[in-house]
């Protein structure tokens, strides 16, 4: 272990290994199969790069995520080591040259998708490549209980037979009892080493908070923890609504989502970095392979999908080892709109069977042909034609994808983005005096509220289609607009792919992998069912339940939780608070937000308080909602 550690100080300047990399590492170079749970943040990819240097040959690297291959090869290569990532985009002239590379140019990483490893020709050329190392990451997506599974995992065993004496390493950072059993058995990991990191954070604090002014309860976190948060949210919508609103309220603030230009992504992400911005605004699209050590809070305005992703998510907070909190703010709504954003647009088989032969018709396939012909394809166009809805549309053609019978190329995305520059009296006035466009910026106006705040994302065709009118027309006009400086206006032109993987067989096409599709979606609504059984039960340590949830067991409470901090509540005075609230009072007609913020005290205590004066006559309450002595 001595060379592994000399290779730790060379490439990457880190004295010693953090918990379990040392024995992970030390199993792989005694060329034994291996199995490392390890969490956010544990420093899995060093449990495959330091065996890799060390030793002669290359290291496949098998991820789901794209960003994150593109990040380690960056990485890797800016210390001047050696690595590819094949990713979608690569077309097969250039997909050939790279792996030509591979065999002759010393490369010492090869990362690719396990969606790759479908392609014949592809696995044809790594038969041939030097291997040393074959590394899964991600691997709880090989299983269907886990809560991205990816059946093309499925099909990394199938790599055991030409590369039977080099050794596996699987790699996650969440994984249940369940899906444990799973990794070991369907990646073929023979007599694996198993290296199981607690999931305890002992610096960090889970809370669950009940609020219905969110962004209020936000703002008091960020005023008492002052140091770099992430706030996550759920849409992009949200992003740029709850980053405006705090940075109202004083904070500096970014954020980031899936539909911002790499450029933007960038530059938000360098602000936050950099400690420039202190409040990162972001949905689930951000965070993966992103290491900031001074991270105080996270804080989730919206429940998580499942207890993988927010404690992954969670555990962005306190890297280097101060103490810190992760907070679920929660209001009555939230359980019923998490189940309709999470559960009602599953696709069931029937939905499934609806859409594929409806997506065959579209594309004029005839039943036994379509195999390998490729359209363009729009997600809007395709649910407006068939009046379907775009969510559950859009998760029925993900799951087709991911069982192949289907290429999508690239995520569906809004192509159009404008923001009005003028004032909407100014706008009022244009209208009437060009009759003719009043109809479109009407619908925009009334479409997209948020249009003058912020760059906003439209669907020009939705528009055309909702008035009647060429999308030609639509896009003459925001030209036209432009060019007068009354909206800034950006078109992105990139149009998705589809591309069919199977022969049209309609019902024997679906009736084959339905089953895979009850099961996920049986495994959904158990995850979600976790989550509202961590956010409501009021009898338990939260970081025991969290604990038990991946299947490790303790009997004690830690102590630094939003269960175990009210175990031991304030205990307030009542004649006190009253005499307080009263001198507060004297001085001046408040709130009971304001008068909560002033005296520092529980809002719930305040109220109590409160009516008691109003019943008695004391107080009385004026048209602002404000509350005043009343004079005698």
């Amino acid at each position: 272990m001595q060379k592994a550690l000399e290779i730790l100080q060379k490439y990457w300047q880190f004295n010693s290994f953090r918990p379990f990399q040392g024995q992970v590492i030390e199993s792989v170079l005694n060329n034994f199969d291996t199995f490392g749970i390890m969490p956010t943040g544990g420093g899995k990819s060093l449990c495959f790069q330091v065996p890799t240097i060390l030793n002669d040959g290359l290291c496949l690297v098998i991820s789901p995520l794209v960003a994150l291959m593109k990040d380690q090869v960056n990485q890797l290569q800016a210390r001047n080591i050696k690595a590819i990532a094949l990713t979608g985009a690569i077309k097969p002239d250039a997909l050939i040259e790279l792996l030509d590379n591979c065999q002759f140019g010393n490369y010492k990483f090869l990362y690719l998708s396990p969606e790759r490893l479908e392609q014949d020709w592809v696995l044809e050329r790594i038969k041939t490549l030097p291997i040393s190392l074959i590394a899964i990451d991600e691997a709880h997506c090989v299983s269907q209980w886990g809560h991205d599974f990816r059946p093309s995992y499925l099909k990394i065993k199938n790599l055991k037979s030409f590369f039977n004496k080099i050794p596996f390493l699987a790699l996650t950072a969440t994984a249940t009892p369940e899906v444990k059993k799973d990794i070991i058995k369907f990646l073929g990991l023979e007599n694996p080493k198993v290296f199981q990191q607690s999931f305890t954070r002992e610096n960090l604090g889970y809370y669950v908070i009940h609020a219905e002014d969110k962004i209020y309860k936000t703002n008091q976190i960020l005023i008492k923890n002052p140091q770099p948060a992430i706030i996550y949210v759920r849409s992009r919508k949200s992003c740029h609504e709850v980053a405006s609103q705090l940075s109202i309220l004083g904070h500096k603030t970014t954020f980031y989502h899936a539909g911002l230009s790499t450029k933007e992504k960038d530059a938000n992400m360098e602000s936050w970095m950099q400690d420039e911005k202190n409040v990162m605004v972001a949905t689930s699209a951000f965070g993966m392979g992103i290491d900031k050590p001074n991270v105080k809070t996270v804080v989730h305005i919206n429940l998580p999908e499942n207890l993988e992703s927010y404690y992954q998510e969670a555990g962005r907070a306190g890297r280097d080892g101060n103490k810190a909190f992760s907070i679920i703010i929660t209001a009555p709504w939230d359980i019923a709109k998490a189940e309709s954003q999470f559960l009602l647009v599953l696709p069931n088989t029937i939905f499934l069977k609806d859409v594929y032969k409806k997506l065959c018709n579209y594309f004029k396939i005839a039943y036994g042909e379509g195999i390998f012909e490729e359209f363009s394809f729009s997600l809007n166009e395709f649910c407006i034609y068939y009046k379907l809805p775009v969510t559950k549309v859009y998760n029925a053609l993900q799951f087709l994808d991911r069982q192949s019978i289907i290429s999508l190329s690239q995520e569906f995305s809004q192509h159009s983005q404008i923001q009005f520059l003028i004032s909407s009296k100014e706008i009022i006035r244009y209208m009437s005096l060009n009759v003719t466009d009043e109809p479109i910026i009407a619908t925009l106006l009334r479409t997209y509220p948020g249009i003058f705040d912020m760059q906003t994302n439209i669907n020009t065709f939705f528009i055309a289609k909702k008035l009647n009118f060429s999308e030609t027309t639509i896009l003459n006009l925001l030209e036209k607009l432009k060019k007068l400086n009354i909206i800034s206006y950006f078109s992105q032109e990139s149009e998705s792919k589809i591309t069919f993987l199977e022969v049209r067989e309609d019902d024997k096409t679906i009736n084959r992998i339905s089953k895979h599709l009850e099961s996920q979606n049986l495994v959904k609504k158990n995850q979600l069912e976790s989550v509202i059984k961590y956010i409501s039960d009021a009898k338990g340590c939260k970081n025991k339940l969290l604990l038990s949830y991946f299947g490790e067991i303790t009997t004690a409470n830690c102590g630094n939780c939003s269960f175990c901090n009210g175990n031991n509540p304030k205990t307030y005075n009542f004649d006190v608070i009253r005499n307080k609230i009263l001198d507060q009072l004297a001085k001046s007609e408040l709130s009971s937000r304001e008068i909560s913020d002033k005296l520092n005290i529980e809002s719930s205590e305040i109220l109590k308080v409160l009516k008691q004066l109003l019943e008695h006559n004391i107080i009385s309450i004026n048209n602002k909602n404000q509350f005043k002595i009343v004079s005698l």
